[in-house]
């Protein structure tokens, strides 16, 4: 009877360098821990690889400029796809295209400024603190 006072379960993932620190770049993010909630209790918690992105697989570095990749190689969509059950996404940095990218596919994009890990930034979030915002700028050298 009480079941329907309860919240649904929501997903939000929270980019990761590596599976414990919190990433500062979405598209350099190694992975996602995906975080399940309910009722405002972390439920469940489970890590995603990013194998999507030139980025997470170390394939830009050094290749900016001459014969390098442009930014629009990038595959923003194909990691909103691998998010598609998540409600928000939480970083340390994302750019215009990424977050345009999660939100095409219902996805919040959240920038959270703050160097901590990825069970901190969840807390973070589900408290309020930390000043979570709307995504769509780029902190790095982009």
């Amino acid at each position: 009877m009480d079941n329907y006072l309860k919240e649904p379960i929501m997903k939000v993932a929270v980019a990761t360098t590596d599976g414990v620190a919190f990433s500062q770049h979405f598209g350099q993010s190694a992975g996602f821990v995906v975080f399940e909630i309910e009722d405002g209790v972390l439920k469940s918690r489970e890590l995603r690889t990013n194998d999507r992105t030139p980025h997470a697989q170390g394939l830009c570095e050094g290749q900016h400029g001459e014969g390098g990749h442009s930014h629009g190689a990038h595959s923003c969509g194909s990691i909103a796809d691998l998010l598609r059950d998540c409600e928000a996404v939480l970083c340390g940095g994302m750019g215009a295209g990424a977050a345009n990218a999660l939100t095409r596919q219902g996805i919040q994009p959240l920038v959270l400024p703050l160097a901590c890990s990825a069970d901190e930034a969840i807390l973070h979030y589900l408290n309020g603190t930390g000043s979570a915002q709307p995504a769509g700028f780029c902190n790095c050298q982009h």
